[in-house]
């Protein structure tokens, strides 16, 4: 118990000199916001790819193989293929677009490039933000107690607390910066714990006639690539909802904003090498993590969930207490903890920039200069942690059997769902309006409601749609319906004049 103290404390001591040198960077909102867009590629690709994945990585997708066995491997395809696509063909359209608006913001990229002279648009995407962001952000930390409690044996309560102060500090002190920084820290930590692992575990228990055999032996189906229902169209739609999860890394604005603060166009040829190498060997060896505790801890005939708790979530404490020595486990505590906190770190920072620059400053009160907001926005951080820890605490008082990672899908997907077409259609079609795009944004916003909550339940058809999930049909939805009230309602010719991007 002691090396694990000593352990997080050298990790989060790294964490504060972060923040500390981070600071002398922190001259405008500019700075604090976006770093005053001069980061380096190494940093924004493994900050974004650390708060793309965040906890989900290493305790849900662990689970979720262990769980679904090879047909686990389709997450990893999608996640790559949305990876790929926002890095190669949208990115340097979106930090061109971005730099030439003079965008801190998403709300402030859309509001320039519609050329809106009203605030509908900035309001509704800023109020979007607002709720999902602390959803997720609630939700992370949530994780945060459990972590600590099932890895340190520290109460919840206080292990929520201890998290919430530690990426408050570092980010109230160093903004934008300390959390890129920070996440390419953690990001480090994240791949080399998780490309190593697998191996190490491999080499150290007795695999017998290999990972195929040992499946079959628990359960054939867990060797079926292409799902494991006797239902071919259940099996579809498994493997949709799987790989589809890649689409919200085409636009969600945690990710954007990234892409926003890098120096050049031309860093993003080179990030997106790293961001590609890191998605591919982090979740492949997710994956892989939760296959092999799947051979070690169980048995045929065994309910896994019995054993590797609630959607598999206790696979990664139990495989490295199983294989690693104290030192290393306290190691991966701090991991796990990096996964989280990355994503904390962000979305703070993002719902922040909402109502600092989008309601505070752009609606209420123009006349301020962004130099005269500084202070501000790290008291609208400190007031957004707060409220997301509420409903953290809140969460486990009223629900002791929730099951977290499903609040965490949730609140991913309201913000990609209600993002990621807009930005899509923004880059790529000249005939998006304005009007198109509240509809896309508001019809993206309630589908992952309805689908969630109402069509799931529709008995015939509710199966297949728990499968799918619901980031999948809410994405073509908003596109589609920001398609229809764009050609209803078209942009007016000064609108339909954007800058032309150079390749």
């Amino acid at each position: 118990m002691i090396t694990k103290i000593i352990v997080l404390g050298v990790y989060v001591a790294i964490l504060f000199l972060i923040g500390i040198l981070a600071s002398r960077r922190v001259k405008s909102m500019s700075d604090f916001y976006l770093g005053g867009k001069k980061m380096g590629f190494w940093a924004v690709a493994f900050s974004a790819r650390a708060t793309g994945e965040s906890g989900w990585l290493l305790i849900g997708l662990t689970g979720m193989g262990a769980i679904a066995g090879y047909s686990g491997y389709w997450v990893v395809a999608g996640e790559l293929l949305g990876v790929f696509i926002s890095w190669q063909f949208m990115a340097k359209k979106f930090k061109q677009r971005s730099d030439d608006y003079k965008a801190i913001t998403i709300p402030d990229y859309l509001q320039s490039h519609f050329k809106s002279s009203s605030n509908t648009l900035r309001i509704i995407s800023a109020s979007v933000l607002v709720v999902f962001v602390v959803i997720y952000v609630a939700s992370q930390m949530d994780v945060t107690g459990i972590a600590f409690e099932s890895m340190l044996n520290i109460d919840y309560r206080i292990g929520v607390l201890i998290g919430f102060s530690i990426v408050l500090i570092y980010i109230f002190i160093g903004g934008f910066v300390a959390a890129v920084w920070s996440d390419m820290f953690q990001g480090v930590l994240m791949f080399f714990g998780l490309v190593l692992l697998p191996i190490v575990v491999w080499f150290s228990m007795d695999h017998g006639a290999g990972v195929t055999a040992g499946l079959n032996a628990i359960d054939p189906t867990l060797t079926q690539i292409m799902g494991r229902s006797d239902d071919g169209w259940m099996n579809l739609f498994t493997i949709l909802g799987f790989s589809m999860i890649g689409l919200g890394f085409l636009g969600s604005p945690q990710v954007y904003v990234r892409f926003m603060s890098i120096k050049s166009v031309n860093e993003i040829d080179k990030g997106k090498w790293v961001a590609l190498l890191f998605t591919l060997l982090t979740d492949a060896a997710a994956v892989t993590i939760g296959i092999l505790a799947r051979i070690y801890f169980t048995a045929e005939g065994q309910d896994p969930e019995a054993v590797l708790g609630t959607g598999g979530e206790d696979v990664l404490s139990l495989i490295t207490n199983e294989f690693l020595p104290t030192i290393l486990v306290a190691i991966f505590i701090a991991i796990v903890l990096s996964a989280i906190m990355s994503t904390i770190d962000s979305l703070l920072i993002l719902a922040s920039s909402a109502i600092t620059r989008d309601f505070y400053q752009k609606i209420f009160r123009p006349d301020l200069k962004d130099e005269d907001l500084t202070k501000f926005s790290r008291i609208v951080t400190v007031v957004m942690a707060m409220v997301a820890l509420g409903i953290a605490v809140l969460l486990y008082n009223l629900y002791p059997d929730r099951k977290i990672f499903w609040i965490m899908i949730f609140g991913w997907s309201g913000i990609a769902a209600t993002f990621c077409p807009v930005i899509i259609l923004s880059l790529f079609w000249k005939g998006y309006s304005e009007k198109g795009a509240i509809a896309s944004m508001i019809t993206g916003f309630l589908s992952v409601i309805l689908f969630k909550f109402v069509f799931a339940n529709i008995e015939g058809i509710g199966a297949y749609l728990i499968e799918l999930d619901v980031l999948a049909p809410s994405f073509l939805l908003a596109m589609i319906v920001g398609y229809i009230v764009s050609k209803i309602y078209p942009p007016t010719d000064v609108n339909k004049s954007t800058p032309e991007i150079q390749e």
